[in-house]
This record gives structure tokens, sequence and C-alpha cells, in this order.
């Protein structure tokens, strides 16, 4: 019987890393062939798209599951899948399982496989689910990584706006002397094998080691705590814990052990917007944050076409902090159109679009 098919599992809240992190290893991947399951929060992909557009040294020759990613054949990457209809912590059977036996049909092909979740799932029941008989025979949960946004947790949000992890709500109500995030923080670190701690290079050592210190105390000592810059960490490092995390669970205690299933805020949605236009970084960053001011804008994620630019731009905002890059040319065949993803509550499509629209220069 061939080898079981190690998983890991890549978790953190939103803004906090995962989709770099799983970028530089994929670029780094010596030689290995990798798989990647990136859940998304919303209809229209953006980090399976980041994923797809990373220049991987070797990519494999493997076809793409398009009804199960729906997503055009990618010749680039055609193991990059999306899942783009709910966390993983509460779809694993109607999204998860079908996609999973897909992949695994195609072991032989496979090194090993990266799942991200989106930021507001429990590690543990998309875990569990590597119990299941279709499953636990072709693959096994290698490990679990826990992305912390050391800066957040500096600042004593955790996440860089406490909002958008509100959508994790919890039935127990003799735990309302605890926020919502405050446990799933807590949950997430409990199932790591390894917490990467980024955006170090946000702080200065002091601020580190206070942060250190904190995740300290709700980890085993077993665990290893890493710094991370940019999510710049060795696949030696990610891969490898042979851990078996699905046959040890008991072990790594969660808020929600006693709970059946657990509910999101129907008012945390998302919105994407597609223009034919191309727009100013600067400009366009400050229109933005002023957006951001007048909604409860938690997420903004895309890429942007940039006047007289032949680079695709990636755009990504956690509250009223924005980073950018250029990660590749437009291709021939591609519309030069600018795509945003905008995470909040109860958001104003009409009122975002107009006033990006009016910012907006042909392409």
């Amino acid at each position: 019987m061939a080898a079981k098919i190690p998983v890991t599992i890549i978790t953190g809240f939103l803004g906090s890393g995962k989709t770099t992190l799983i970028r530089h290893l994929l670029q780094n991947n010596q030689g290995r062939r990798i798989a990647v399951l990136v859940n998304e929060f919303g209809e229209l992909g953006i980090d399976g798209d980041i994923l797809r557009a990373c220049p991987c040294p070797e990519p494999t020759e493997a076809a793409e599951n398009e009804t199960a990613a729906n997503l055009p054949p990618n010749p680039q990457s055609p193991n990059i899948i999306e899942l783009t209809n709910g966390c993983l912590c509460c779809t694993v059977q109607e999204e998860f399982l079908p996609t999973m036996l897909e992949l695994l049909k195609r072991r032989d092909s496979l090194d090993c496989i990266l799942i991200e979740t989106s930021g507001l799932a429990l590690p543990k029941p998309l875990v569990k689910a590597f119990r299941w008989q279709e499953i636990r025979n072709a693959a096994t949960v290698d490990g679990v990584i826990t992305v912390v946004d050391c800066e957040a947790v500096a600042n004593g949000t955790l996440a860089h706006d406490l909002e958008a992890l509100t959508a994790q709500r919890q039935a127990d109500e003799s735990l309302d002397h605890e926020t919502p995030l405050q446990e799933l923080f807590e949950d997430q670190l409990a199932c790591a094998d390894l917490v990467a701690l980024n955006k170090t290079d946000l702080v200065d050592e002091c601020t580190v080691t206070k942060v250190l210190s904190l995740i300290q105390q709700e980890v085993p000592r077993a665990v290893k705590i890493v710094r991370s810059d940019r999510g710049q960490l060795d696949p030696s490092i990610l891969l490898g814990f042979n851990a078996a995390v699905e046959d040890n669970l008991e072990t790594r205690p969660s808020h929600h052990d006693e709970e059946e299933e657990h509910e999101h805020d129907d008012e945390i949605t998302s919105t994407h917007l597609v223009w034919n236009q191309a727009f100013d970084p600067k400009a366009l960053q400050e229109r933005l944050k002023a957006l951001v001011e007048q909604q409860e804008i938690y997420r903004i994620k895309g890429f942007v076409a940039v006047p007289e630019k032949p680079m695709r731009m990636v755009l990504q905002g956690v509250g009223a902090r924005f980073e950018q890059f250029y990660d590749r040319p437009w291709q021939p065949e591609e519309p030069r159109e600018t795509r945003l993803v905008f995470i909040g509550r109860s958001l104003d499509s009409a009122q975002i679009e107009s006033q990006l629209t009016s910012l907006g220069s042909p392409t």
C-alpha cells in the first residue's frame, strides 16, 4: 500500500500572512510536487490567483480538477484549487470532501498538500475529517501551522481589526466573558504543531519578546514558535512533522469540543467589484482608507491595473494598513482590469463602486 500523502494545514486570522507564507513555500519548494487548497471568503478568488502567479521552480504536469475547483485550466500552477463557499470548518463534508477525494486520485503525482483555511475557521473540525474512512487510508495531517500577526497581538487586538472576526459567534452563553476572537485565537494555537510569529519586522525587539511570552502561555511547551518576516521560512521548518494530528486530537483542547457546530455572523459578507479602469496606487490607497473609515470594511484584497505599468499590482489591506507589490506582467490574453474583494459588515457596495469608479481612468 502506498504511503499516506502528508497534508499541512495553515490557519490564522484574516491578514496574518498565510497566503504570503504559502507563496514563499511554493517559490522555494525544493522540487516537491505540492497541491494547495485555498479556502476563500467570497466569490472572487484572490488568494488562489496570487499563488498561481508565483514562479514555482518545478510546476507539476498533473491536470487540475476543474469541477471541484470551479476554475479554468491554468498551465502555470495546475495544483491550486479554491473553495469559495464558506469556511472549511463549516463545510468540510459539502465542499472539502469531494475536492479532497479528487486530489487523492492523483496521490502518485503529489508529494504533499497544503490547506490554507479562512481567517474564520476552527482547525479541529477540518482535522477530524481526516478520520473519515474515505480519506484516512490515503492522507494524514502532517502538521498544523498557526500564523500570528505579531503587531496585532502587541496592540492587544490579536487581529488588526477585532470586528472582522465577530462572525465567529459561539452558542455557549457561559463564555460571554471572553470575546469570540480570544477563543478562536486560543483554539488555533492549541491545535498547532508550529506557530509562525509573522510581521516581526513591524515591531521592535522588546515587543517581539512580549508577544512571544503571551503566545507561550497558550501553547504546550512542545510547540515551537518561529519568527517570520513576510512568511520567509525554510520548507524544512514547515513540512515533515509526521504528527498524524487526526490520531491525537485529544491532546489539542478546544473551546468547542462539546459543540456540534458553530455559527457565523450573517452580516459579515464579502463583495467583489471589477473595473475596466487603471488606478494611481497612492490615490487608490487614500480613497480606500477613507472608505474604511466610512464603512465597517475589515479586509480588502485584489489586483490593480496601474497606468503605464506592464505589471499587475497586488493590493492587500487589513483595516487602514495596506501593502502592495507587482507580482507578474499582464498576460496578452487577459483583460487589464482592476478586481477587488471587500470583506466587512453590512457593506454598501454601491457606495464603494461609485467612489472608486470616479477615481479610475480607462485601461
